[in-house]
C-alpha cells in the first residue's frame, strides 16, 4: 500500500518518517519529496507498506496527528494517472 503523507515539517527526514510508520507495521520504503531547485523538502512524502491492514491502521492513527508542530494529512496515495493535471507553470 502506498501512503501519501502531507503537511510534514520541513525538518523531517526519510528515516524519521519511516520510524513514525514503523510503529504500525513494516515499512518497505519511505521518501520525502525534495524540491529540485532549492534542495529543501516540499513538505510531503510517501510511505510504502506491504501489509494493507497495517497501512490502513497507520492512516487512521496518523491522519490529523500533530508531529513537530504540524497536523499530518495521511491517506492512501492515488496513482499519478488518476490525478487531474495542473495547468502550465509560468
Amino acid at each position: 500500500m502506498n501512503i501519501y503523507v502531507g503537511n510534514l515539517s520541513y525538518g523531517m527526514t526519510d528515516g524519521a518518517l519511516e520510524a513514525l510508520f514503523n510503529q504500525y507495521g513494516t515499512v518497505s520504503n519511505s521518501k520525502i519529496i525534495i524540491d529540485r531547485d532549492t534542495g529543501r523538502s516540499k513538505g510531503f512524502g510517501f510511505v510504502e507498506m506491504d501489509n494493507g491492514s497495517e497501512g490502513e491502521e497507520a492512516i487512521s492513527q496518523l491522519n490529523g496527528k500533530e508531529i513537530e508542530g504540524r497536523a499530518l494529512r495521511v491517506n492512501e496515495a492515488k496513482p499519478q494517472a488518476d490525478r487531474p493535471r495542473r495547468g502550465p507553470r509560468y
